[in-house]
């Protein structure tokens, strides 16, 4: 019972960090209250959560991964690849050798292989603390595309490069030429495994409802197990799990794009999905307050291993490990964006010389947050020889230091510099929209009055059919909805008819728009904005 307690402690402090963070008069974050409130049940109980490291990594990372690569707009993200791949893989090996030879430099008595380790998981950002920050501030939609998609591969990038540190710290040797071929294994097998099994598991599936038909909470089910599965498979032969629950979510979109579930199930699983991921993200940053009472309590023991005696060292070492990272972010990001959309194209004068805040604002976007935590909670309690890992509390106690400074930071600096900031400006999509809007209303008016023409053959009524048809091909000609509130038996059977007739139109409009979207005449956000707009017109009429 105390065990189901404090879950459901964490749970509640979940749900009031949501409504608090909305109550302040100021832009708070929601991580913040999250690990506020579970530093008040942190302190209000003697109870702690403790969770098996792999337990831990394998409870929360691989769904909100699997989320991330899944929702991620594919389009937008290949748009800006190089400035992506830039950030999320050449910044985080930066970062890792970087501040990890900073880190042993400044703390001697941290083995270099935690200090690599440590440097690792303060890597990866985290774009939903961002949103939360920048939520009474409108961010440029490109920025955070790129945030998006640097956030997604830097998690990968980041945990894989945590990995080899840890094992170099659990050897005590680490060899170059095995690692670089470890390293393909890992990466490749853990990406491999994740289409495949993401491919195998929508096939079967489709090949069920295509026999027995479709359930929704089983198709919801299998949504959520195949991160989980990914992961497991990817584990089991010594891939990277991690990027095996990447590749997943990245895969689940294409599969859809030719096994399509029902309205009601992708309403209805995007609801149960858009639940997890606010729970998990929630209960991390929840049970990281929650745990912060014991790390403070233990302060002076964990600054001991410096060699100091002063708790404040810790504080000074979790400032300037901040510092480095502010640092080296600019700098990269100041190049990046130079090399890359702020670079002058051939016939092409920018107006203007670049906005001094959109570098400061992308560098001070690179807020640590759940992964961070998860990633340092993962550190091995033992070494190989029984013996304690060297430095865990210490290098917990300062990842956790940089979660909340960065948040902090963040916090203040970023409602500032993104008002009225603008990106590089990109085409509209409203000509792209409407042309799709166009071909998806034409093929349902074909397929509406082929489906008409063959209800009318062989009947006497042939002119309700005409005229329920005639009702829907106006809806798509003139784009409104119509309201009927006859009350006649005849009137009652138009409306059956015209509900069959909108759903034929329906199904015809979505024909057309995967064919938009396999053959890239749309992008991804487009396709995504009509989808939800055919589920809501599908699911009322089948109601």
């Amino acid at each position: 019972m105390e065990t189901v307690s404090i879950v459901l402690f964490l749970l509640l402090a979940v749900v009031v960090s949501g409504a608090v963070s909305r109550m302040v008069p100021i832009a708070l974050p929601t991580p913040l209250v999250q690990i506020v409130l579970g530093a008040v049940i942190g302190l209000s109980t003697t109870h702690r959560v403790t969770l098996d490291p792999e337990l831990f990594l394998f409870l929360f990372l691989p769904p909100l991964l699997f989320l991330d690569g899944w929702r991620i707009p594919k389009d937008e993200l290949l748009k800006d690849v190089s400035t992506v791949v830039e950030l999320a893989l050449g910044l985080v090996l930066i970062t890792v050798v970087g501040m990890g030879l900073f880190i042993h430099w400044m703390i001697p008595a941290m083995p270099l292989a935690v200090a690599f380790a440590l440097a690792a998981v303060v890597s990866p950002t985290d774009p939903i603390a961002v949103s939360a920050i920048a939520a009474r501030v409108p961010i440029p939609k490109r920025m955070m595309h790129i945030l998006e998609g640097e956030s997604l591969l830097n998690d990968a990038s980041g945990l894989v490069c945590l990995r080899f540190a840890v094992a170099a710290a659990l050897t005590g040797h680490f060899a170059a030429g095995p690692a670089v071929l470890n390293f393909l294994w890992v990466a490749g097998g853990g990406l491999v495994i994740g289409v495949a099994v993401t491919l195998a598991v929508t096939r079967a599936k489709a090949a069920v409802t295509k026999r027995w038909g479709e359930d929704t909470g089983s198709q919801i089910l299998v949504s959520l197990l195949i991160p989980f599965g990914s992961y497991m498979v990817a584990e089991h032969v010594h891939a990277s799990g991690i990027l095996a629950a990447v590749s997943a979510g990245v895969t689940m979109t294409f599969a859809e794009i030719s096994r399509q579930a029902l309205a009601e199930t992708r309403m209805r699983r995007n609801s149960v999905w858009d639940m997890v991921q606010f729970t998990l993200n929630g209960i991390i940053f929840v049970l990281l307050g929650e745990q912060l009472p014991a790390i403070l309590s233990g302060a002076k023991q964990t600054v001991a291993m410096t060699g100091h005696s002063a708790p404040w060292w810790l504080a000074a070492y979790i400032l300037a490990i901040v510092a480095g990272l502010a640092a080296l972010r600019f700098l990269w990001v100041w190049g990046s964006l130079k090399l890359t959309i702020l670079r002058k194209r051939k016939g092409e004068v920018l107006p203007h010389s670049p906005d001094w805040r959109l570098i400061a604002a992308m560098s001070f976007a690179g807020v640590r947050g759940a992964i961070t935590l998860a990633g340092v909670l993962t550190l091995p309690l033992v070494l190989n020889d029984g013996t304690p890992f060297p430095a865990r509390d210490l290098a917990i106690f300062l990842a956790a230091g940089v979660i909340i400074v960065s948040l902090i930071v963040a916090s203040i600096a970023l409602p500032i510099l993104l008002k009225g900031l603008t990106m590089p400006p990109e085409p509209s999509k409203q000509a792209e929209e409407d042309k799709a809007r166009i071909a998806t209303a034409q093929a349902a008016i074909t397929a509406i009055e082929r489906h008409q023409h063959g209800l009318a053959e062989g009947h006497g009524d042939a002119d309700v059919y005409a005229q329920a048809g005639g009702r829907v091909m106006d809806f798509y000609r003139e784009r409104i909805e119509g309201l009927d509130e006859a009350q006649t038996d005849r009137a009652r059977a138009q409306d059956r008819l015209l509900s069959q007739f909108r759903l034929v139109g329906i199904k015809a409009e979505r024909a057309a728009l995967n064919q938009l979207v396999r053959a890239r005449s749309i992008g991804s956000q487009t396709a995504k904005k009509l989808t939800r707009e055919l589920d809501l017109s599908e699911a009322r009429h089948r109601g």
